[in-house]
């Protein structure tokens, strides 16, 4: 058996997005696909078929587009308040024994295969590593999006600061650190996008779920700050794939967004 699980979480009842697992999205050759279908697609890329790949719902609909795309389905119940809660009740429901659990959130269906294979890298290598997340440096198109999400009043993607021994020391829906406009600072864009892929140990799992929401968790609506709050390390890996494109589905406005990057970097 291989020392890694891949879960998918996937609700139905998104609070900025219902439905959104099962928006079709156009690719480079028009084809139509759910976003749960590329998501999986995703992780079927990045590790072939040596390691288990499952969806974690609570949703019957969403339990039958897994099953159409041959993934495994675990049931989990209406209460998880987030995709960790979500992936560390599947482990539990499903007798998972991986060391290394991969929560692949199922809005991210543009996550290169590197950035999959660069986390279970780290983990690997560092056994006494817990819990992991990537981190993308942003382009100046990038931090354009960011930026313009704000402005718009949007709640989009998620940054990322992290101390000099790679830990992470926040993560916010704001745009961290303020830049004041600035697309760069001497020539470098000083702002780190978090890519929404977690790896966990199975005593990390069980930690989170014996802790309450905090305060930080609750006001940004990050699942990764109960970690933090609690004085659990978050170890960032820094990854790039030159000439692709990260961004997550949030809100509605992303769709054309992120069909645009399909078809720009050719993906069906």
């Amino acid at each position: 058996m291989s020392d890694v699980s891949i879960i998918v979480p996937a609700r139905y009842a998104s609070t900025r997005y219902p439905g959104k697992p099962l928006v079709h999205l156009r690719g480079a050759t028009g084809q139509s696909k759910s976003l749960l279908e590329r998501s999986v697609t995703a992780a079927r890329a990045a590790v072939g078929t040596e390691v288990a790949i499952y969806v974690a719902t609570d949703d019957a609909r969403i339990a039958a587009e897994a099953e159409r795309i041959n993934a495994g389905v675990i049931m989990t119940s209406e209460s998880c308040r987030n995709g960790t809660e979500r992936v560390a009740e599947a482990v539990k429901n499903a007798g998972i024994t991986s060391d290394i659990i991969i929560n692949l959130q199922g809005d991210a269906p543009l996550t290169p295969p590197s950035f999959v294979r660069s986390l279970i890298d780290a983990m690997r290598a560092a056994p006494a590593m817990q819990v992991a997340t990537p981190v993308l440096r942003c382009d100046e198109e990038a931090l354009s999006n960011f930026l313009a999400d704000r402005r718009a009043g949007r709640v989009g993607a998620t940054t990322v600061v992290s101390n000099q021994l790679g830990q992470a020391l926040y993560f916010s829906k704001e745009v961290l650190p303020f830049t004041d406009g600035k697309s760069s600072v001497n020539g470098v864009v000083p702002v780190f996008h978090h890519v929404g892929l977690y790896a966990y140990r199975q005593s990390a799992l069980a930690a989170y779920m014996g802790w309450p929401q905090g305060t930080l968790e609750t006001l940004e609506g990050l699942e990764q700050l109960r970690f933090l709050e609690n004085g659990h390390p978050v170890s960032t890996i820094e990854v790039s794939e030159p000439g692709a494109a990260f961004w997550e589905l949030n809100n509605p406005s992303d769709v054309a967004l992120i069909e645009g990057y399909l078809s720009r970097m050719g993906m069906a």
